[in-house]
Protein backbone atom coordinates (compact mmCIF):
# COMPACT_ATOMS: atom_id res chain seq x y z
CA UNK A 1 0.00 0.00 0.00
CA UNK A 2 2.75 2.45 0.94
CA UNK A 3 4.64 1.61 -2.24
CA UNK A 4 1.66 2.43 -4.43
CA UNK A 5 1.15 5.74 -2.63
CA UNK A 6 4.80 6.66 -3.16
CA UNK A 7 4.62 5.63 -6.81
CA UNK A 8 1.48 7.71 -7.32
CA UNK A 9 3.07 10.74 -5.65
CA UNK A 10 6.19 10.34 -7.80
CA UNK A 11 4.10 10.07 -10.98
CA UNK A 12 2.10 13.19 -10.10
CA UNK A 13 5.29 15.10 -9.32
CA UNK A 14 6.79 13.99 -12.64
CA UNK A 15 3.69 15.23 -14.49
CA UNK A 16 3.78 18.58 -12.72
CA UNK A 17 7.46 19.01 -13.58
CA UNK A 18 6.78 18.15 -17.19
CA UNK A 19 3.90 20.62 -17.42
CA UNK A 20 5.98 23.33 -15.76
CA UNK A 21 8.81 22.86 -18.26
CA UNK A 22 6.31 22.87 -21.11
CA UNK A 23 4.85 26.18 -19.93
CA UNK A 24 8.32 27.71 -19.56
CA UNK A 25 9.06 26.85 -23.19
CA UNK A 26 5.72 28.31 -24.27
CA UNK A 27 6.51 31.56 -22.45
CA UNK A 28 9.93 31.67 -24.14
CA UNK A 29 8.12 31.55 -27.48
CA UNK A 30 5.93 34.43 -26.34
CA UNK A 31 9.02 36.50 -25.52
CA UNK A 32 10.46 35.81 -28.96
CA UNK A 33 7.15 36.90 -30.49
CA UNK A 34 7.28 40.19 -28.59
CA UNK A 35 10.83 40.81 -29.80
CA UNK A 36 9.72 40.01 -33.34
CA UNK A 37 6.95 42.61 -33.13
CA UNK A 38 9.44 45.19 -31.85
CA UNK A 39 11.84 44.36 -34.68
CA UNK A 40 9.10 44.73 -37.30
CA UNK A 41 8.12 48.12 -35.92
CA UNK A 42 11.70 49.36 -35.62
CA UNK A 43 12.96 48.14 -38.99
CA UNK A 44 9.94 49.27 -41.00
CA UNK A 45 10.36 48.54 -44.69
CA UNK A 46 13.49 46.42 -44.20
CA UNK A 47 11.93 44.08 -41.66
CA UNK A 48 11.92 41.15 -44.09
CA UNK A 49 15.71 41.16 -44.27
CA UNK A 50 16.65 42.31 -40.79
CA UNK A 51 14.17 40.29 -38.73
CA UNK A 52 14.38 37.02 -40.65
CA UNK A 53 16.43 35.27 -37.95
CA UNK A 54 13.73 36.06 -35.37
CA UNK A 55 11.02 34.73 -37.69
CA UNK A 56 12.92 31.47 -38.15
CA UNK A 57 13.49 31.13 -34.42
CA UNK A 58 9.84 31.86 -33.65
CA UNK A 59 8.58 29.32 -36.20
CA UNK A 60 10.91 26.68 -34.80
CA UNK A 61 9.75 27.41 -31.25
CA UNK A 62 6.08 27.19 -32.27
CA UNK A 63 6.65 23.75 -33.72
CA UNK A 64 8.68 22.36 -30.83
CA UNK A 65 7.42 24.16 -27.71
CA UNK A 66 3.80 23.16 -27.41
CA UNK A 67 2.17 22.74 -24.02
CA UNK A 68 1.58 19.03 -23.59
CA UNK A 69 -0.83 17.90 -20.92
CA UNK A 70 -2.31 14.61 -19.82
CA UNK A 71 -5.70 13.47 -21.01
CA UNK A 72 -6.32 10.92 -18.28
CA UNK A 73 -5.06 10.18 -14.81
CA UNK A 74 -3.83 6.66 -14.23
CA UNK A 75 -4.87 5.46 -10.79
Amino acid sequence: MADTVELLKAKIQEREDHLRESWVKAMEARLVQEELVKCHRYEGVNHLENCRWLVDKYIQMLQENRVKGYKKIEV
